[in-house]
C-alpha cells in the first residue's frame, strides 16, 4: 500500500511540473514578445507577465526537486529500523479513533485513498510528522495546537 501511494504522489508532482513547465513557457514567451511593448508608463503588461514567468520557474524547479526526493524514499526503512521513519505508514489512535499517516521528507497535507483506506500524507517537517519519528508500537506523544493539546498513540506502523 505504501508503495502505491508513494507512486500516486510521484504522479501527482509530475503531473503538476508538466502544466507549471508549459504555462511557465507561455508567459515567458508572452512577457518577451515584441507585440507586447508598452502603450504608456501604465501599461504594465510585459513585467507582470515576467514575474508570472519568474514565479512559475521557480515552482518549476521546487516540483522537481519534490519528484527527486520522493523519488528516493525509502519504504521499508521503518521495518529495516524497528521505528517510525521517513515512508512509514502509521495507524495512529486519538480521543478513540483511529487515522493512518504517510510520513515524507516534503509537503504533506494531501488525504489520498489507498484501497479503500483513508490516508493522510504527513510531512516530517509538520508536528505530528515530526513527533512520531523515532517511535514505536505502543508510544505515545503529544502535539500542541490552537485548540488544544492533542494525545496520539502509535497502534501499528510499516
Amino acid at each position: 500500500m505504501k508503495e502505491d501511494i508513494l507512486k500516486e504522489l510521484i504522479e501527482r508532482a509530475k503531473v503538476e511540473l508538466q502544466t507549471i513547465e508549459a504555462s511557465a513557457k507561455a508567459q515567458h514567451d508572452y512577457a518577451t514578445d515584441s507585440e507586447i511593448k508598452s502603450e504608456g508608463k501604465y501599461d504594465t503588461r510585459a513585467i507582470e507577465a515576467s514575474y508570472l514567468a519568474e514565479a512559475e520557474a521557480r515552482r518549476v524547479e521546487e516540483l522537481r526537486l519534490e519528484i527527486q526526493i520522493l523519488e528516493e524514499v525509502d519504504v521499508s526503512a521503518s521495518e529495516k529500523l524497528g521505528e517510525v521513519a521517513i515512508g512509514a505508514l502509521v495507524e495512529l489512535l486519538h480521543k478513540g479513533q483511529k487515522r493512518f499517516y504517510f510520513l515524507i521528507p516534503t509537503a504533506g497535507g494531501t488525504l489520498m485513498d489507498a484501497k479503500g483506506t483513508p490516508v493522510l500524507v504527513v510531512s516530517v517537517f509538520s508536528p505530528i510528522g515530526d513527533a512520531m519519528l523515532g517511535l514505536k508500537v505502543g508510544d505515545t506523544f503529544e502535539v500542541e495546537t490552537p485548540k488544544e493539546t492533542r494525545e496520539y498513540e502509535i497502534l501499528s506502523f510499516s
